[in-house]
């Protein structure tokens, strides 16, 4: 009975964690940016000149207000994690150079589903 259940548990697994959730999550971050016409990508320009924004009112700096580029770094902090950092590696060592390429284009598509789903 556990063993029958350890068997459909790994076929079910290893079907659901290929071709469905690739499909799923690239095609939804795609549907995502082709509704949107692709306003996060179009804005990034600007959201990297708020980046780099200080705070520089006195009031600001007198409340204790994190600037914007400390909110990114501690909000980052708390999404890449170990996994994220060892699987790059692991990627390019089994999927070679090709792997970069793919991994920038799941960047993108999910940098529009990020921004969806924090907004």
């Amino acid at each position: 009975m556990v063993e029958s259940l350890d068997q459909f548990l790994s076929d079910f697994s290893s079907f659901t964690w290929g071709l469905p959730l690739l499909i799923l999550l690239i095609g939804g971050g795609l549907y995502l940016g082709i509704l949107s016409s692709f306003v996060p990508l179009a804005l990034t320009g600007k959201a990297i000149k708020q980046l780099l924004q200080h705070a520089t009112k006195k009031e600001d700096k007198k409340d204790h207000h994190f600037s914007p580029f400390q909110a990114l770094t501690t909000a980052l902090a708390s999404t890449i994690g170990m996994g994220n950092i060892a699987g790059v590696a692991v990627a390019i060592s089994i999927g070679g150079p090709g792997a970069i390429f793919w991994m920038w284009v799941s960047a993108i598509v999910g940098m529009i589903t990020k921004f969806f789903t924090c907004s």
